[in-house]
């Protein structure tokens, strides 16, 4: 089923998890391990993200340096797949621009729809860490919006082969981000906006936002949202602080604020464990406060560690 179906539906906040790939080489126990807990909540979705290969150095017997492509978490078709045959939940893959061809991402999505996948969260993705800038593939897409565009033609019946005949459109749901406090890279947040307009304009179905700390700042971009003539359902993302040092290591990734009370109370916490539950807390108060409001969902960013979400969902749900 369609995210935009299970929202229709629901009648009320519903609960959904994002999860990430376990490193390479290691095995789908873990990622069950992190899903059977919240599994009581009954997840109607649950996000399976997407991870660009990566360059290293490795010095040869020569003594030059090859560059190397690596892909730390692959398997988020694979995971996908298994997520839907263990717990008859929808999954929902990330997309990426970044390492992707217009073909391979073709190729990508059509076997998502046969698998029986009904949603994609499309995303521009990050550079590498090689690069001080994204780049994209030669011949892919430089602009989560022109890969909207993409599988908004495919779900036409519209492939890059132009002379298929007798196709079979896919019918995917289309998600995208959004960022309450902007994209690190929009020179403000109105700017952010109409990009964000231009993603929704071309086919995209719902938003999910960036972690944020203070919820005045997803209601803040609702408003603004809806102003700017986008109406389709945002849900927020959230994420609990769970130690110390994430405070200073969070902004810096991610390009959030840290409201000051909040801050406040982590970096007068002793230890890592007094730190988790101060962030749980806080969590737990800004999911209630979201829910009063009537949110779609509340979608949590599990990092594939479950016991913190569980006891927020307890707490709210």
């Amino acid at each position: 089923m369609k995210v935009t179906e299970h929202l229709k539906r629901a009648g009320k906040t519903l609960f959904s998890i994002e999860i990430i790939p376990p490193l390479k080489g290691k095995g789908i126990k873990s990622i069950f391990d992190a899903i059977d807990p919240l599994m009581e909540f009954n997840p109607p979705f649950i996000d399976v993200t997407y991870h660009r290969e990566e360059f290293v150095y490795k010095k040869r017997e020569n003594g030059y340096l090859e560059k190397v492509a690596i892909r730390k978490r692959p398997g988020t078709v694979g995971i996908c797949a298994a997520i839907m045959n263990r717990y008859k939940t929808d999954a929902v893959p990330h997309i990426i621009c970044g390492g992707f061809t217009k073909s391979e991402t073709e190729d990508a999505l059509i076997d998502l729809a046969f698998l029986g996948i009904d949603n994609v969260l499309l995303l521009r993705g990050d550079a590498i860490k090689t690069e001080n800038q994204f780049v994209p593939e030669p011949n892919g897409h430089a602009f989560a919006s022109d890969l909207v565009k993409q599988v908004v033609n495919m779900n036409k019946g519209n492939f890059i082969d132009d002379e298929l005949t007798d196709v079979t459109p896919t019918d995917f749901c289309i998600g995208v981000a959004g960022y309450p406090e902007k994209h690190f890279e929009a020179p403000n947040l109105k700017s952010d906006l109409r990009f964000l307009k231009m993603k929704v304009d071309s086919g995209a179905e719902y938003i999910v936002t960036q972690m944020f700390f203070d919820n005045k700042k997803y209601f803040d971009f609702v408003s603004q949202c809806r102003k700017e003539g986008i109406n389709v359902p945002i849900i927020p993302g959230l994420k609990p602080i769970t130690t110390r040092k994430q405070v200073s290591l969070l902004p810096k990734t991610f390009y959030i604020d840290i409201p000051d009370e909040l801050h406040s109370e982590i970096i007068k916490c002793k230890t890592d464990e007094e730190a988790k539950k101060a962030g749980t807390e806080w969590c737990i108060a800004q999911s209630k406060e979201l829910m009063k409001a009537n949110v779609p969902c509340l979608h949590y960013y599990t990092m594939s560690n479950s016991d913190v979400i569980r006891k927020i969902a307890e707490s709210v749900f």
